[in-house]
């Protein structure tokens, strides 16, 4: 199939001169790939939650404005959905926009883990586990490309950090990248065929993403057979034709020709390969023909995408606490609405992925809206740029105001500019007017109410304890405050659930010593202990754990079952159940727990999920197939993903702490694989191999005498001495003597197939 879309591709650039090839390999300006006979020019622009397209004045950071189209929630927020199915909805919506506005390829998803909560792009990602990450991501794909657009997902690989990140050696395990930084990127090559993927600034273990061939050719191509073109992020070609060689095919933004006339060049001179221009202007046309536009392109319908709009951000916020039912509110309260961000929302972040929104709905508004004028009073409670003179009366207007009420609604958070591409976070905590006017208005106030916005997680300390209800409200997009408005009042259910760690402090993370590294050099030393999987390992408590969330009704699980399928697959089902007296949507969340094996594996892992709506008293049965994958880890000895044999734990949960039911399956895994040795393999990989083990004593005890065999065993606990000691060596000490061609007959005779 590849080979068939390569020729095809490759006969449509095949008559192209090599300086029309080379021209197609670099952008014409900052958004847009240069055209040349046969093949149009491509227009990218900035996603991944709206369409920034802008006109005049280009840049890739948010200076400058860009035409109106509908801010949607950012990534924090559809992460915390859960719900491919509303991100596909969203990302189709994102494609019509995108085909409105002239544009060939979105570029979204971002899909990058959130290692640290630091991360000043947070707001971007969607959490920090690969499998909603992928899952939700594929959605995104999905849904973009069904209108015509290409996606273009990033960034690939391992950018986790803004800190010195265009040239910052992010230093990982290959197990690790398998585990915690590949899988998401490669569930969407494999489930939605994206058109493009744009590789990350950085550098990994020392190489440059863009000139990195083991990731963008050996990796991304031949494992995962990925079709699409490679797009550098904008500014990310160190070196371009080391780049090209690497399967780094379009680099934006241009170079006013610097570049094209390098590949030419180096072309000439032989010391480029015609073969890599050839097969990456055949990629760039293919791209071209995939998101071609028409002439019938019609404007986008604002209104229905800013209700779309509206409808992802309720179903993304997540009800943190929620002390005796103090929401959703009850007619007829009198309700204090507190803090700036009432009335002057914070909805998005900063940098490339700002957005002109069509409209931005006001949560003060909505709530009067919904509540009535009469029963809702505000007053700021801080100011965005106050003396402290200042915000101490603010602070005591707001607590007068809050004395008066039935419930205070305090709306806090952080900054647009406190959250940006480009910078990583100092902290995580709120700021201090802001948790001055929670403490005061909880000292008062019968009942308060803390709704946050914020792109990445803060601390909750030291005001959690004192307030009724939290309301996560993230950057929800143009449409948040109607959200937040039927999330209060029970117009919608919370649904929510957390799709990263909130920590008690920062100090609890599992990055923090290395976060975010030094002499441009970031050290990943936590591994595959990223977010919940650190916590629920070490046993570091969170203020509130991976998967939380609470809803107006309640749910519960019952009939548990698994059983193994084959060597290493599962069927698990579960019944869940909506025991309350409301429509509520659940997501059931399935964990596994592997045996002890050859390396250290987190206590339990999320391995599949699924969010069901039920009715008061419905019940439904909800079944998940676990493929092999789901109880692998990566064998960094043998290149191939393994399984211990052994007793998995299946758990089924609230979060990744509140677990509520356990089952246990066996399964054969790798039993009677053994991994082929080698000269260099330790002698206790010798001696305990099930095949080359027993042939080894037999060789080496088949020429002793009786007294001599029974002294060898006497001598076996003696050998464990020398377990770590490659064999080669081993061989070679005196009283030693193991021919080498023995050794490499057994090699042969230890090696089986690799299974994937």
């Amino acid at each position: 199939m590849n080979h068939q879309t390569t020729d095809a591709n490759e006969a449509s650039t095949e008559s192209l001169s090599l300086k029309e090839k080379a021209a197609l390999l670099s952008g014409r300006d900052f958004w847009s790939a240069a055209p040349v006979p046969g093949v149009p020019s491509i227009v990218m622009v900035d996603g991944p939650h709206g369409v920034r397209r802008q006109e005049g004045t280009a840049d890739n950071l948010g200076f400058h404005s860009s035409m109106p189209s509908t801010c949607f929630p950012p990534g924090t927020a559809l992460g915390s959905s859960w719900d491919p199915d509303l991100v596909e909805e969203v990302g189709r919506a994102l494609g019509r926009e995108a085909r409105a506005l002239s544009v060939n390829v979105l570029l979204g998803p971002a899909i990058n883990i959130k290692r640290s909560p630091l991360c000043g792009r947070n707001f971007e990602y969607l959490s920090e586990d690969p499998l909603v990450t992928g899952v939700l991501g594929a959605a995104y794909v999905r849904g973009v490309q069904s209108q015509g657009v290409g996606a273009s997902v990033k960034h690939f690989a391992a950018n986790n950090q803004e800190t010195d990140r265009m040239r910052v050696s992010s230093d990982v395990d290959e197990r690790t990248l398998r585990e915690i930084y590949f899988p998401a990127f490669e569930r969407v090559v494999r489930d939605s065929d994206p058109a493009t993927i744009m590789c990350s600034y950085n550098r990994i273990n020392g190489t440059y993403a863009s000139e990195n061939r083991w990731l963008l050719t050996d990796v991304l191509r031949t494992e995962w057979g990925f079709r699409g073109a490679v797009v550098s992020d904008w500014g990310a070609v160190s070196n371009r034709i080391a780049a090209l060689k690497a399967g780094l095919d379009l680099e934006m933004p241009g170079t006013d020709g610097a570049t094209v006339a390098e590949v030419i060049a180096a072309v000439e001179d032989g010391s480029l390969a015609s073969e890599y221009v050839d097969a990456s202007a055949a990629r760039i046309a293919a791209l071209q023909r995939r998101t071609a536009l028409g002439d019938d392109e019609t404007a986008f319908d604002a209104d229905e995408h800013h209700a779309l709009a509206r409808r992802a951000a309720a179903s993304s916020i997540v009800l943190l606490r929620n002390e005796n039912n103090t929401l959703p509110l009850q007619p007829g309260n009198a309700v204090a609405v507190l803090g700036e961000f009432a009335a002057k929302p914070r909805y998005q972040g900063g940098g490339s992925s700002h957005v002109n929104a069509t409209r931005v709905d006001v949560p003060l508004d909505e709530l009067r809206r919904a509540l009535g004028e009469d029963r809702v009073h505000y007053a700021p409670g801080y100011g965005s740029a106050g003396t402290v003179s200042n915000a101490a009366l603010l602070r005591t207007e707001a607590t007068d105001l809050a004395r008066g009420a039935d419930i205070s609604i305090v709306f806090v958070g952080l900054e647009e500019k406190e959250e940006s591409e480009g910078f990583d976070r100092a902290n995580l905590d709120l700021p201090a007017d802001h948790v001055a006017l929670i403490q005061a208005v909880a000292s008062v106030s019968a009942r308060t109410v803390v709704v946050l916005s914020n792109g990445g997680v803060v601390i909750l300390e030291p005001w959690h304890d004192r307030v009724d209800a939290i309301v996560e409200g993230w950057a929800l997009g143009q449409a948040g405050g109607g959200a937040i408005a039927d999330v209060l009042t029970g117009r919608t259910n919370p649904s929510g659930r957390l799709a990263e760690t909130i920590p008690c402090r920062l100090n609890d993370t599992a990055s923090f010593i290395n976060f975010p590294g030094e002499a441009g050099h970031v050290r990943y030393g936590e591994g595959v202990l990223v977010g919940y999987r650190f916590h629920e390992t070490v046993g570091v408590p969170a203020r509130y754990p991976f998967g939380h969330g609470l809803s107006y009704t309640t749910f519960s699980y019952s009939n548990l079952s698994a059983r193994s399928v084959g060597l290493d697959e599962a069927t698990v089902e579960v019944t869940v159940t909506n025991t309350g007296d409301r429509v509520g949507a659940d997501v059931v969340q399935m964990y596994v727990g592997a045996p002890a094996g050859p390396v250290r594996t987190p206590a339990r892992e999320l391995r599949a999920f699924r969010k069901v709506t039920l009715d008061p008293g419905e019940s439904r049965t909800v079944t998940f197939d676990l493929d092999r994958r789901a109880f692998a880890y990566y064998d960094i000895t043998d290149h191939r993903w393994a399984v211990t044999p052994g007793r998995y734990s299946i758990e089924v949960g609230r979060s990744s702490r509140a677990i509520t039911s356990r089952s246990t399956i066996t399964l054969d895994g790798d039993a009677g694989r053994p991994s082929p040795l080698s000269l260099t393999s330790t002698v206790e990989e010798w001696f305990t191999h099930p095949v080359v083990g027993p042939l080894l004593i037999e060789g080496i005890t088949a020429s002793l005498t009786e007294e001599q065999r029974q002294a060898a065993e006497g001598m076996q606990d003696g050998l464990k001495m020398a377990y770590s000691m490659p064999m080669n060596q081993f061989a070679k000490f005196p009283g030693v003597t193991i021919p080498l061609e023995s050794l490499h007959q057994l090699i042969e005779a230890s090696k089986e197939p690799s299974f994937q």
